[in-house]
């Protein structure tokens, strides 16, 4: 229908408020909590009473924050459209010539003749609260129309006077950082070619001091999985803004006659509830997608840090024995099974099973996985070349390259090959499907180990065709073996953005299994993704990245709240270490049905020397929690622990869980309830009071089991 009033989408907790009357862009009144369902009175009401008056020395005229900020009204800030037409057609005007709604979905059409570009803006308000958004620009003259940046952005209210957002390194993704809102913008751009280990996974603004449970919180999220850009804005004539969008290299996108550029989506959340508002929101969008894995998740073990490129068929046969007899689901045969590929220094690009490591191809290790009730994957780095492979050697031309004659500077031995030159991208595609059909191959581990530096195609920046040509390798894939499940890894977690998981089923949270360091990087992944499309691995006693040394019983307690695996060469582990990770395997199969569709809780705890987080059921039947102490504390008593999420009036039995019985606890007589092993207590209690914990020694952790106790 065609309907141009106030547009009001909400949902029981958000509401979005467009004045979509004008004759020009409509303009953005409201973003936020929810107003109820307001009739057209009322919303014209509250648009009279929100009006900007004029300040001193400005325009005579309040310059509207309109759906795109146009510096052609006077908007003072970053524009939302930068582009041009032959120097002409810089500073486009639009006005609106069409609404249609469906529900909570709108499609704004809006048109600037003398420009000749017409601007679609799509904007969704989900049932989980999620908002998305994306712009559409169509060039409608004869002429070429270059652009160079087509971003969107939302209004935050002066209040939001904090902002959170993240970076990071290799192995060790997602820091937080907070600081205040001042005037000014707060750019975060990326510019890796892929999502980066150090992007911000979301920018968060919220109302100082806000924390997991509490404050107000506005987030955003760019969904793009090349060079990106994500800022917050506040201006002195104001509002503050939060936006992103595309980060375009130069002449990446010029628009023949006729032809449209559309932005990356852009997701946006409330919460009044503070940060896991914002979690729970995304969380709930991403499971009611239909791409959304929908089988229990199952139990990994990935041979990377058991045999690295070791690869002889007996020792892997015995791998798979003792994995089946652990409870393993799925075994994963990670890199060093391909041509020339004994070291990292070459053969990417020759997707071809190595005949002299395997003379009888990889079937007899995959007969004997799926022998013993296991699933068989498969690691590869399809985007990636050594200059040392056969591919290389025919095709040198075939390389992402600034077209001055040189190579880009080499990382980790690689380059990086041009999926946009179509015989490039028809190699690679027909090399995955032969080993998909040939083999009984139930998952790819997708990796992508570089960043894209001085990448050109054609003579041109080709970040944006390579990843465009990333994605249409993916969805032909999964058209082609639908039942084949992908990861998205890029080195670790250097890949993670929600239009690589339209196409994929989980992401490698980060090479670092280390305990202590995952107990960070997942608790801050997780504020955008659901536990189960984390892979969360126990890695052996002495991590492989840090050297640091801990018990099983913290790594399995770390490795519990996500898609548990294994990376590990439990070959080689003694009977008791065996013994531990199987019954952590029977715990978690348990469990995962729980883990995998709660609702994940974080606790504002008051010593930060120790992490306390959950997961409760959405019926708030059962919960598990986990308190694990990071560090040593300056206090000799740990506070309570307060475990929020329960039905208040509900009583509950808590039980010490330890399926590893490996946990060494400080203190244990003094306590009667834990020596007991378990007590009942209702959900108010334990929220407002919660329970006393023994003292743990650094980098030990406790698991509490909670079930309704019916009989109570």
């Amino acid at each position: 229908m065609t309907n141009f009033q106030i547009v009001h989408l909400g949902t029981d907790e958000v509401s979005l408020v467009v004045d979509a009357r004008g004759s020009g862009l409509p303009v953005v009144v409201h973003w936020g909590a929810s107003l109820g369902e307001p009739d057209q009175n009322a919303l014209e009401n509250l648009v009279r009473a929100t009006a900007r008056p004029v300040a001193h020395n400005a325009l005579d005229e309040p310059v509207p924050f309109s759906l795109l900020a146009q510096p052609g009204l006077g908007h003072p800030g970053r524009p939302g459209l930068s582009g041009h037409r032959g120097g002409q057609a810089w500073s486009p005007l639009f006005c609106l010539s069409d609404v249609t709604r469906h529900g909570r979905s709108v499609l704004f059409e809006a048109v600037d003749k003398q420009a000749a570009l017409t601007l679609f803006t799509e904007i969704e308000l989900t049932d989980s609260g999620v908002l998305r958004q994306r712009h559409r620009l169509r060039n409608d003259a004869a002429e070429e129309y270059t652009v160079d940046a087509l971003e969107v952005s939302l209004p935050v209210p002066a209040r939001a006077g904090e902002l959170l957002d993240f970076t990071g390194r290799h192995c060790r993704e997602r820091a937080p950082q907070r600081h205040p809102f001042a005037f000014g913008s707060w750019v975060r751009e990326n510019r890796r070619g892929r999502t980066g280990h150090d992007a911000s996974l979301q920018l968060v603004a919220g109302t100082p001091g806000f924390g997991f449970a509490h404050g107000e919180v506005w987030a955003a999220h760019v969904a793009w999985s090349g060079n990106h850009v994500t800022y917050a804005e506040r201006l002195v004539e104001g509002p503050s803004v939060l936006g992103g969008g595309e980060l375009l290299l130069p002449g990446e996108v010029v628009l023949p006659a006729g032809e449209e550029y559309a932005s990356p989506w852009f997701y946006a959340a409330y919460s009044p509830r503070g940060l896991d508002g914002i979690s729970a929101g995304f969380h709930h969008w991403l499971r009611s997608r239909p791409e959304h894995p929908r089988s229990s998740r199952p139990v990994v073990l990935n041979t990377w840090e058991a045999v690295y490129f070791d690869h002889e068929l007996d020792r892997l046969r015995e791998l798979a024995d003792v994995a089946a007899r652990v409870g393993v689901e799925r075994f994963v045969l990670d890199d060093g099974w391909f041509r020339h590929r004994r070291d990292d220094q070459a053969g990417l690009g020759d997707w071809y099973v190595d005949e002299q490591v395997w003379p009888e191809g990889l079937h007899p290790l995959v007969d004997h996985v799926r022998g013993q009730g296991m699933e068989f994957g498969l690691w590869v780095e399809p985007e990636m070349i050594n200059p040392d492979s056969d591919l290389y050697r025919a095709h040198p031309d075939w390389v992402l390259a600034p077209g001055t004659g040189e190579l880009p500077p080499p990382s980790r031995y690689q380059q990086v090959l041009d999926l946009a030159i179509p015989d490039a991208y028809t190699h690679i595609l027909e090399r995955l499907d032969a080993l998909l059909t040939e083999y009984a191959i139930g998952y790819l581990k997708w990796d992508h180990n570089r960043d894209l530096v001085a990448a050109g195609h054609a003579g041109r920046p080709g970040v944006r065709a390579q990843t465009l040509a990333l994605y249409r390798l993916l969805d032909e894939l999964r058209s082609r073996h639908p039942g084949v499940e992908i990861e998205s890894c890029s080195s670790g977690g250097g890949r993670i953005d929600l239009e690589v998981l339209r196409r994929t089923d989980r992401v490698w949270t980060s090479d670092c299994n280390d305990a202590l360091e995952r107990q960070s990087i997942q608790r801050w992944t997780g504020q955008l993704l659901p536990p189960e499309l984390m892979g969360t691995h126990v890695g052996p006693p002495r991590a492989h990245t840090t050297g640091r040394t801990h018990d099983l019983s913290f790594r399995v307690a770390t490795a519990l709240f996500g898609h548990f695996g294994i990376e590990w060469d439990i070959a080689s582990a003694t009977e008791q270490e065996q013994a531990g990770l199987a019954a952590a395997i029977e715990l978690h199969k348990d469990l995962r049905a729980l883990l995998h569709s709660g609702h994940v809780v974080r606790v504002d705890h008051p010593d930060p020397s120790a992490y306390l987080h959950g997961v409760v059921a959405q019926d708030r039947a059962e919960a598990l929690f986990c308190y694990a102490q990071l560090a040593t504390s300056t206090s000799a008593v740990a506070p309570p622990l307060r475990l929020p999420g329960l039905e208040p009036d509900r009583d509950y039995r808590v039980e010490v869980v330890d399926p590893v019985g490996s946990a060494r606890l400080a203190q244990r007589a003094a306590q009667e309830w834990w020596a007991a092993g378990e007590i009942v207590l209702t959900g108010r209690a334990l929220a407002e009071v919660g329970l006393q914990p023994p003292v743990l020694e650094p980098e030990q952790a406790l698991l509490l089991r909670i079930t309704s106790n019916e009989a109570g």
